[in-house]
């Protein structure tokens, strides 16, 4: 639920449809509850989240959405903290393949687990704050307008 508006931004750069994981925690990393809001039925889903710890919210909310019907689940991290028993989480899951970016470096490479490097990104954003320049344009509503406008 934290993440809704970032994930409607993502929905809608994609074209796609939002599904809302809504957890309640006993306490940090123990989860009390969680229910799916939206169709995922014979879709392929990607779970998008800012900060992947234990990997435990993760492994658990791919397996609810295959429990109703999900064809396959994929996740996207920015940050993988990637803690505790994370690898074993995350190996042993349904997730067909977890995307990270390389803001911490891994422990140890697993098969299911993808990284994408910030470099570019980064030596923009860099370049243009040097050069008194907005980096505006690197964020997701930004490339939706320019996409749009460049039809």
């Amino acid at each position: 639920m934290g993440s809704t508006n970032r994930v409607r931004e993502v929905a809608s750069f994609f074209e796609a449809d939002m599904v809302i994981c809504d957890k309640q925690r006993k306490r940090a990393n123990e989860i009390a509850g969680m229910t799916v809001i939206g169709e995922v039925k014979d879709r392929n889903i990607v779970l998008i989240d800012d900060i992947c710890d234990t990997a435990g919210t993760l492994t658990k909310s791919a397996a609810m959405l295959m429990e109703k019907g999900a064809k396959s689940v994929r996740a996207f991290c920015t940050h993988p903290v990637l803690s505790g028993k994370a690898y074993e989480n995350i190996e042993n899951s349904v997730l067909t393949e977890l995307v990270v970016c390389d803001t911490i470096p891994l422990k140890k490479e697993i098969s299911k687990i993808k990284v994408l490097s910030t470099s570019e990104l980064f030596s923009v954003a860099i370049r243009n704050t040097h050069e008194n320049k907005s980096i505006h344009s690197l964020f997701v509503k930004s490339i939706k307008k320019y996409k749009h406008h460049s039809k």
